[in-house]
């Protein structure tokens, strides 16, 4: 199967350019997640187990002075939204160490397609899932009491943060696997990093409330820009400036992780 792949990505890429090349890409990773219905139940089930445990343990903390008028569960959907995509994406490089192990990869290197579409392609079927389980999230949320008083942009700018999220995490584990080529190693990075920027943020505690250690370095935090352009887009007097702001820093810094998970195909390839 691997010499099969190898020889249609050769024979599609020699008559197609990037956006060809990249939705070549994107099939075949959206055809090979979806002949997994084990992980598509993984998938859908998880970011649902996320909020309502979550959202019963935590509920409490809304009667800390100062914490929010709304509801817990209205608080926290947006941020199971982010947290959801983060968990997600840091798995995405499992798929370019299975493409390693078999030799697929090497043949794709040395076919035609181009690099960014070799790592677009893979994104933009990791985005797919991140925007379906986004829609389950808001869908048990809103069955579980979460109202929003912001109009239907708030969703939108939901989603799209959330795929930023995904795609900017996608890519930095796209990059530790090319750079390791050991499952070990990428799970091991993954936790190291998910879970310190899961708690330096406001996915289930405003930091305000927390210690200002923590307040400082949500500022810092990508999953936390995610978080604040979410939850401000959905109030119903949203701050579009912390919005555009949060969000203008989330981009940046998709494209940057991007950028360089791009060029870790180049130190791959010299060291095999």
């Amino acid at each position: 199967m691997a010499t099969m792949t190898a020889t249609a990505v050769r024979s599609s890429a020699r008559s197609g350019g990037l956006a060809g090349q990249t939705a070549m890409i994107t099939g075949r990773w959206l055809r090979a997640q979806y002949r997994s219905p084990a992980l598509i139940a993984f998938t859908l089930v998880q970011p649902a187990i996320w909020l309502l445990l979550f959202g019963q343990l935590f509920k409490g903390v809304v009667n800390l002075p100062g914490f929010s008028d709304s509801s817990y569960i209205a608080f926290l959907t947006p941020g199971i939204v982010m947290m959801t995509a983060l968990m997600s994406s840091g798995w995405a490089g499992t798929t370019f160490i299975t493409d390693m192990e078999r030799g697929v990869m090497d043949r794709m290197l040395t076919s035609p397609v181009r690099r960014g579409a070799l790592m677009a392609g893979q994104l933009l079927s990791n985005a797919t899932t991140t925007v379906i389980q986004t829609i389950l999230v808001f869908a048990i949320g809103l069955a579980a009491g979460a109202r929003y008083d912001g109009n239907g942009l708030g969703y939108v700018v939901t989603i799209v943060a959330s795929m930023l999220v995904g795609t900017a995490f996608g890519s930095l584990s796209n990059a530790v696997a090319l750079l390791t080529r050991q499952q070990e190693a990428l799970i091991g990075i993954f936790q190291f990093v998910s879970l310190p920027l899961t708690f330096l943020s406001s996915i289930m505690m405003n930091p305000k409330l927390a210690p200002h250690w923590v307040e400082v370095g949500a500022r810092f935090n990508p999953v936390d820009w995610a978080t604040v352009a979410a939850r401000q887009s959905l109030s119903a007097d949203p701050d579009w400036s912390s919005v555009t702001r949060h969000g203008l820093y989330l981009l940046a810094f998709t494209l940057f992780v991007a950028y360089l998970s791009t060029r870790a195909f180049r130190t791959y390839q010299r060291s095999v």
